[in-house]
């Protein structure tokens, strides 16, 4: 049963849907992004433009599909408006259609050009800043028949909760070295960088200070001296700069912020600042407490103590928007029905739309698809 304008409509399309009369005629649309990349099929016996089919993939996935069979299905009920805005003419593909198609993209211009996109429709506003995370995730279900997980280091978008890019870390290498290959594909000027301990590295602070960005890196015992220095910085003397209690889901947490300036006296390289966060924890009537530190190259003139407190909880909040997307099943998964997948394929037409279809959803105007077709809730959502 096609699926009736009058239903719950998918905002996103909103941005997807905004060429109805062809890809080239608007080059900020999502669709023309799409047309952009080549097409990895024959010339002969090709029936629909490849923006078609990704366009369609990336509507299924938003409605909850996680599999082929689920984006073929959802293209199937999709009613007429919404075809005729995503360019569809006839006949909608089939699942082998779409299944051939995306196990063969190039997963790495798709994600360029979707990340260059996304950027362009995230920048900050006059005196704003880009604030992004990088920071890597194993895919949960990503290793069958023997291969191993895959591993992806991501830059994320702290405001609107977009991934502007990411690369495949191989299993004979570790996030370290992928640092500035996936912040290369990016722009960061005047942008803060931010990273967990991994990435508190003396070469990634002196890339960062050469492209014009800002970082601040977490710190642990994985740099000991670093660490042993921060420690030793006389706190018991540095007033508290921010101070917020929280309760929620059972438990109170108390976030307590000191910063010191460090200019001349921190073995970092561009090291402007210090920061010791302390966490206090309340959970079944005991207390725990946590005490780490940062370092940023951020100057009291460029950042409050509290825009500070906002950046690191912002980053820390990556477990939670990021990560959240990158385990979760529906997201990330494989088809079970498809062992021999392309595996660099997948992320390309399902993982990435993930973070980044709910950062459209945040942000458009309602506009005229049904998420899920009448009498179906849910059915997507199948393997």
């Amino acid at each position: 049963m096609p699926a009736s304008s009058s239903l719950p409509i998918d905002s996103a399309l909103g941005h997807l849907v905004d060429l109805p009369n062809g890809a080239a005629e608007d080059p900020l649309g999502l669709l023309a992004v799409l047309a952009r990349i080549t097409d990895p099929r024959h010339r002969r016996g090709v029936r629909y433009r490849l923006a078609v089919i990704l366009g369609l993939a990336a509507c299924a996935v938003l409605a909850g599909a996680r599999s082929f069979t689920a984006i073929a299905e959802w293209a199937a009920d999709a009613d007429q408006d919404t075809l005729k805005g995503l360019g569809v003419a006839g006949a909608v593909p089939s699942e082998s259609t779409f299944r051939r198609t995306l196990q063969r993209l190039d997963a790495e211009v798709f994600d360029d050009l979707a990340g260059q996109w996304a950027a362009r429709h995230t920048a900050p506003g006059p005196g704003g800043r880009r604030v992004i995370a990088v920071d890597g995730k194993t895919l949960r279900g990503s290793g069958h028949g023997g291969e191993d997980s895959r591993h992806l280091l991501a830059a994320f978008e702290h405001a609107h909760g977009v991934v502007l890019g990411q690369v495949e870390v191989g299993a004979k290498t570790n996030e370290i070295p992928l640092f500035t290959t996936l912040l290369d594909r990016l722009e960061i000027t005047d942008a803060v960088i931010t990273a967990d301990a991994l990435h508190a590295q003396r070469d990634h602070a002196t890339y960062l200070h050469r492209r014009g960005a800002h970082y601040l890196l977490i710190v642990k015992r994985n740099q000991p001296g670093l660490h042993a220095q921060l420690a030793a910085l006389p706190w018991r003397e540095v007033p508290k700069g921010y101070d917020k209690r929280e309760h929620g889901h059972g438990r109170t947490e108390r976030r307590t912020l000191k910063v010191t300036a460090v200019a001349a006296g921190l073995a970092f390289p561009h090291a402007a600042q210090a920061i010791q966060i302390v966490r206090r924890r309340k959970l079944k009537h005991k207390w725990s407490r946590e005490t780490c530190y940062a370092i940023t190259s951020l100057t009291v003139t460029q950042a409050t103590n509290a825009q500070l407190a906002a950046i690191i909880r912002g980053h820390w909040g990556i477990e939670n928007r990021l990560h959240w997307a990158a385990t979760s099943a529906t997201a990330k998964t494989p088809p079970r029905s498809a062992p021999r997948l392309a595996r660099a394929s997948w992320p390309a037409c399902a993982t990435w739309p993930s973070p980044f279809c709910a950062w459209l959803v945040q942000r458009a105007s309602p506009l005229r698809c049904a998420t899920t077709p009448a009498g179906r809730t849910g059915h997507y959502a199948r393997s």
